[in-house]
């Protein structure tokens, strides 16, 4: 049963005006700066600001010598008042592209292995059925993703479900886990090598994802528990041209899911190390905000993820 002060709240105490201020306080740290990009002088926005945290009974900025910080009450502000915006803007979109003819808009998130193939093809499937679907794809890290789909900045994501605190907040449908395999160049000196061991490939240079990420941890922990250093000489990148590029023109390692170099392996410009690095990722899936009503476009691109899900993975469902 919905809080009926909750409900005093939002009808009777805030206003769009409100929001927009809210989210634009978490841009720009200054009530000053904030002011000026939701076109309120400073004396209203600091009234508006006053008036959120006397109807909330709680501190949602705390005031520095130089501009605001969020507390913790005042992040989760931010953070509803950006997906509530998010809504209007799209309910706005929708609109507009019904009152045009168009039938709608998809924005999409996914991980680096779904964004080459899954992805693709149910973005193939869906222009099929309703080719004037516009589709948005932004490949990132599952973190920032995520991020973006609960400000209701994407509809859907392909990805993991990293912080359990969200979690509550979304529905996650596994696909596929994500094998790695140590990729080199053809002809790499330790090509064909049956013999490798950890030490001698903790020498060569490496492309690393990010640090922070998922791989680049467990990657750092596999060398930590063989009492090894992680590799000294390296480049960070999650763009699959970069790292195909820089695989062909050097002596580079790189550990990856075969999938996603699955034409350079078959056109034999890439190969496979014969060395099993034991390491699979976390199941990723396809996720979405609980309790939320998507649009016509973004429901008909869930359906088409999921028709390729079943027929890719079978097993896994």
């Amino acid at each position: 049963m919905p809080d009926p002060r909750s409900d005093r709240f939002v009808r009777s105490h805030l206003k769009t005006r409100h929001l927009v201020l809210l989210v634009e306080l978490g841009r720009h740290g200054s009530i000053m700066h904030a002011a000026q990009a939701a076109n309120l002088t400073q004396p209203a926005a600091s009234k508006l600001l006053a008036e959120l945290e006397h109807a909330l009974g709680v501190q949602l900025f705390e005031r520095l010598p130089r501009g605001v910080a969020p507390t913790w009450y005042g992040q989760v502000l931010i953070r509803r008042a950006g997906a509530a915006l998010a809504e209007m803007d799209a309910a706005h979109q929708e609109v507009m592209e019904l009152l045009s003819g168009l039938r709608g808009r998809v924005d999409v998130g996914c991980v680096l292995t779904p964004g080459a193939s899954l992805v693709p093809e149910a973005v193939n499937l869906l222009k099929t059925r309703q080719p004037r679907v516009l589709v948005s794809i932004s490949v990132d890290t599952s973190k920032l993703l995520v991020q973006r789909l609960r400000a209701g900045e994407l509809d859907v994501v392909v990805g993991r479900i990293l912080d359990t605190e969200a979690a509550g907040e979304l529905t996650f449908e596994p696909v596929t886990d994500e094998p790695h395999s140590l990729i080199v160049r053809a002809g790499h000196p330790l090509a064909g090598r049956t013999d490798l061991t950890l030490a001698e490939l903790v020498l060569q240079g490496w492309i690393l994802p990010p640090t922070g990420s998922i791989l680049r941890d467990r990657l750092t922990a596999m060398f930590l528990s063989q009492g090894l250093e992680p590799p000294a000489e390296t480049v960070e990148t999650l763009a699959l041209p970069v790292i195909a590029n820089l695989l062909v023109g050097s002596n580079m390692v790189v550990a990856l899911p075969q999938e996603l170099v699955a034409p350079h392996l078959q056109n034999g410009i890439l190969e496979v190390l014969p060395f099993d690095l034991g390491l699979r990722m976390d199941m990723y899936g396809i996720i979405t905000r609980r309790h939320h009503q998507l649009s016509p476009g973004a429901e008909a691109m869930l359906a088409s993820l999921r028709e390729v899900t079943a027929q890719r993975y079978p097993t896994k469902r």
